[in-house]
């Protein structure tokens, strides 16, 4: 398939090359920080006619870039009916505008806060955990996740669904609290989640449940970026596939599997 690459940071890079390793090819990349490639560059979406010709010519597109830019990106994609996967995180308050978008225009998208495969296979392992240790007053729960210090979004949108499978297979968890707590302790129905950015860890994430004998942790630890970039290609392949229109996640996707 040709792929329109919409942001080309660290991610956007990782996509090309994970891409071409399985065969696919790179219509297009659009982003307005990047001076040199050896794909067409664009400054945006609607940067020159070269830019929205190579556009036209992709099967479906992928996009990593900042929260700010992230639904006028799938506007644009959407109002071309280009297949979009949507790697960007912090628009998830405008949800219901965005499948709004998509069945005006009888699009398709697909996103997901994480798409590494190892992570949603983590999430599954930990609402089994989570049901199970609710019937266990004995043992808390609680978790925290660490990532590089130039990460801007705290706590990643990988903790908030790993927060709110815990929540869901847990009855006697109501409420999650994030970080610090005012010099308080937490109280029994609240989860506490905190995170830490420093160094250049590409993401860790652990869920706990402890007791006064013994602790369990469940955790996952990213190497590198290429599980997130074959996930989001895996994606965009089997979202190319898709006869009807709609927003998707990543659960859809599984299940397929």
């Amino acid at each position: 398939m040709k792929l329109a690459l919409i942001g080309y940071g660290k991610m956007g890079k990782q996509i090309e090359e994970t891409a071409i390793m399985r065969g696919h090819e790179i219509a297009a990349v659009i982003d307005p920080y990047v001076k040199e490639s050896r794909s067409l560059m664009g400054t945006e979406i609607e940067a020159s006619f070269e830019t929205t010709k190579n556009l036209a010519k992709a099967d479906a597109a992928i996009e990593f870039t900042q929260p700010d830019t992230g639904i006028d990106n799938i506007r644009d994609l959407s109002r071309r009916r280009i297949p979009a996967v949507i790697g960007t995180t912090g628009w998830y308050d405008r949800l219901e505008d965005v499948k709004r978008i998509i069945k005006t225009d009888g699009s398709r998208l697909l996103y997901a806060p994480n798409f590494s495969l190892g992570v949603n296979i983590f999430y599954r392992i930990v609402s089994c955990a989570a049901a199970l240790m609710d019937s266990f007053p004995e043992y808390d729960a609680g978790g925290y996740e660490i990532h590089h210090n130039e990460k801007k979004e705290s706590p990643s949108g990988t903790a908030k669904i790993l927060v709110e499978k815990i929540l869901a297979a847990m009855k006697r968890k109501k409420t999650p609290v994030w970080d610090t707590l005012d010099h308080r302790a937490p109280l029994p129905e609240e989860l506490h989640f905190s995170s830490l950015r420093i160094g250049a860890v590409p993401g860790i994430h652990v869920a706990a449940f402890d007791s006064s004998a013994d602790t369990i942790e469940i955790k996952h630890t990213a190497r590198n970026r290429g599980g997130f970039a074959l996930g989001a290609v895996r994606c965009a392949e089997w979202l190319i596939g898709k006869e009807c229109g709609g927003v998707f996640t990543i659960d859809d996707f599984l299940e397929h599997i």
